[in-house]
C-alpha cells in the first residue's frame, strides 16, 4: 500500500516510516523540507494521489494559544481536503489522552479542533490518543526547574516509550478504520513528580524534585487523573526502567 506520513521526520514519524517500510509498504515521509507542506498546501495533491493511508503526526512549531489553533485547523483542512480529492481510504492521527477534559488549555483546545475536523471530514479515520512520552520527561523537568529545585505536580502520569507509540500507530494504520478513537499508555502509573525524580536520580542529576501539590499541566489546572486513561487502554511493552537503561546505553 501507499502510505503518506505527515511529520515523517519527527520522533514518532521516523520510527513509523521505518516500521511500515520493513513491512513492504511504499511510504512517503512528508515534511516541509521534502516539499510537502500542510500549512501552505504545497505538494499535498501529488503526495496524496493514489495514497491508501495518511498518518498525521505533525506538531505545531509554536504552543502559543492562537498559533497552535491556527496550525492544527489550517493543516487539518488542507490535508483532509487533499485526501477527499484523492480518495484516501484511512486517515490516522495521533492525539492526547484526556484532551477532551482539558479544554481550559490552549494546546488541548487545538488538538480537539483537529479531532473534530477529522470526524466531520467523511474520510474513514482512526484517532490514537496517547499519554505523554518517556522522552518528554527531561523537558518537563527543565521547564519546572527553579534554581536547583524542580517543582512538579502530583497528577497521575502514565508515560509511554516512543517505540511503543510508533508500533501502535503502524498497527492501527494497517487495520480497518475505527471511525473513533483508541487510547494507548505506558505499562506503569506514577505521580508526575515521582517519575521526574527517578529519572534525574538515574542520570545522576543533582536537582531536587519538590511535589508542589498543584494539579496542572501546560500551565493549566487539571484533575489528578486527566493525563491517564479513564477506561481501557492498550499498554506499551517497554517499562520505565527498561527505557531508562536503553537511554543510558545509547548516550
Amino acid at each position: 500500500m501507499k502510505i503518506l506520513v505527515i511529520g515523517g521526520s519527527g520522533l514518532i514519524g521516523t520510527k513509523v516510516v521505518t516500521a511500515l517500510r520493513q513491512k513492504g509498504h511504499q511510504v512517503i515521509a512528508a515534511s516541509p523540507s521534502t516539499g510537502i507542506n500542510t500549512i501552505t498546501g504545497e505538494g499535498l495533491a501529488a503526495a496524496t494521489k493514489d495514497t491508501d493511508i495518511v498518518i498525521d503526526l505533525a506538531n505545531s512549531p509554536s504552543f502559543e494559544d492562537n498559533a497552535v489553533m491556527e496550525f492544527f485547523q489550517t493543516a487539518g483542512r488542507n490535508l483532509l481536503g487533499a485526501e477527499i480529492s484523492a480518495g484516501v481510504k484511512h486517515h490516522v492521527a495521533l492525539s492526547i489522552v484526556g484532551v477532551d477534559i482539558m479544554q481550559n488549555i490552549g494546546y488541548m483546545r487545538a488538538k480537539m479542533a483537529q479531532e473534530e475536523l477529522i470526524k466531520q471530514s467523511g474520510v474513514p479515520y482512526t484517532i490514537i490518543r496517547s499519554t505523554q512520552f518517556f522522552e518528554f520527561i527531561a523537558g518537563i523537568a527543565n521547564q519546572a526547574t527553579q534554581g536547583n529545585e524542580v517543582h512538579l505536580s502530583d497528577v497521575k502520569f502514565q508515560p509511554i516509550a516512543s517505540d511503543d507509540v510508533a508500533r501502535f500507530v503502524a498497527q492501527y494504520a494497517l487495520a480497518a478504520p475505527l471511525n473513533g478513537h483508541v487510547e494507548i499508555a505506558g505499562p506503569d502509573r506514577f505521580d508526575m513528580f515521582e517519575v521526574a525524580d527517578r529519572y534525574l536520580k538515574y542520570i545522576n542529576d543533582p536537582r531536587k524534585v519538590i511535589a508542589n501539590g498543584k494539579p496542572e499541566y501546560f500551565g493549566g489546572a487539571v484533575t489528578h487523573t486527566a493525563l491517564v486513561p479513564a477506561g481501557h487502554a492498550e499498554l506499551g511493552a517497554i517499562s520505565f526502567e527498561k527505557w531508562l537503561s536503553t537511554q543510558l546505553q545509547s548516550a
